[in-house]
């Protein structure tokens, strides 16, 4: 991993600019140590590295299957400490299925050549749904340290402003800024200033920082359009909100993990709905 040294000329240095594919793993590493350090969220270390590993073997593995060259394995590194970091069980199974399943959904649910699903999101929801009893997440309750928090959304926020993805987080937060107000005010067995305090709560936690910085800013699985991709992040708050005032009523997995069954819903609907779009340009071009 080492950085790219850029010139304006042979005697003019402009400094170092660090890989764009570089800047996603180097974001998540530190989430990871300083989450770690700070609230010893990792259960077993060991269990993240299955992860790591095992999502960027298959990663290699499927990649020269399809396109018959080794492919870029910075995001098979996301994914992999994503499920090492989100995915919680006293089994070893689920961390060898999800990030398999996070690579694997890559390359076979595909429409036009475009992925629907960001990876990990997705394999987390499956095994939610599949397997209940075996597995569950990093909830927002783990850690919600101060210093460490603050130090990881600075960081992240201006790296994901440098990439010009800032809008999508910045949207994302706002919204659930505001349906938080909104959740804490229909709160009837709390006072006003205690639930606003625990429906802020989750936005410090490392849960919300992968989600917020990786899942709904992946460029794989995002609407083109900088107005699409607001207007989707405010969907998934929305559905959010939905999902976590009103979810535990059909499934309390679904209440308690409303962020990432959110995501599941609105990321590929709005794909669909882009791709049926330019479809249809390219038939009215014909």
């Amino acid at each position: 991993m080492t950085p790219a040294i850029a010139y304006d000329s042979p005697s003019r240095r402009r400094g170092f600019q660090i890989d764009s594919k570089y800047v996603a793993p180097i974001l998540i590493s530190c989430i990871l140590l300083l989450g770690h350090f700070s609230t010893g969220m990792l259960a077993d270390w060991r269990k993240t590295a299955l992860c790591i590993i095992v999502s960027i073997v298959t990663e290699a593995l499927f990649g020269y299957l399809t396109v018959k060259k080794m492919p870029h394995l910075a995001s098979a590194y996301v994914s992999g400490i994503s499920c090492g970091i989100l995915v919680r069980s006293t089994e070893w199974w689920p961390f060898l299925v999800a990030p398999a399943l996070s690579i694997i959904s890559k390359y076979v649910i595909r429409v036009d050549g475009r992925h629907l699903w960001n990876p990990s999101n997705l394999a987390i929801v499956l095994l939610l749904l599949l397997a209940p009893e075996s597995m569950y997440t990093l909830g927002f309750q783990f850690g919600n340290h101060a210093l460490a928090a603050i130090v990881i959304w600075i960081l992240g926020s201006v790296i994901i402003y440098r990439l010009k993805r800032f809008h999508i987080c910045f949207t994302y937060m706002l919204c659930f800024a505001l349906f938080a107000l909104l959740r804490a005010a229909l709160h009837s067995d709390m006072a006003f200033g205690p639930a606003l305090r625990y429906e802020f709560a989750p936005l410090t936690s490392a849960m919300y920082q992968l989600f917020v910085f990786f899942m709904i800013t992946d460029p794989k699985t995002t609407v083109h359009s900088k107005k699409g991709q607001m207007l989707v992040a405010f969907l998934v708050a929305a559905a959010e909100f939905v999902l976590r005032q009103w979810g535990k009523d059909w499934n309390i997995h679904i209440a308690s993990h409303a962020p990432y069954f959110a995501l599941t819903l609105m990321g590929p609907a709005a794909n669909l709905i882009e791709i049926y779009k330019a479809r249809q340009a390219k038939k009215a071009a014909q």
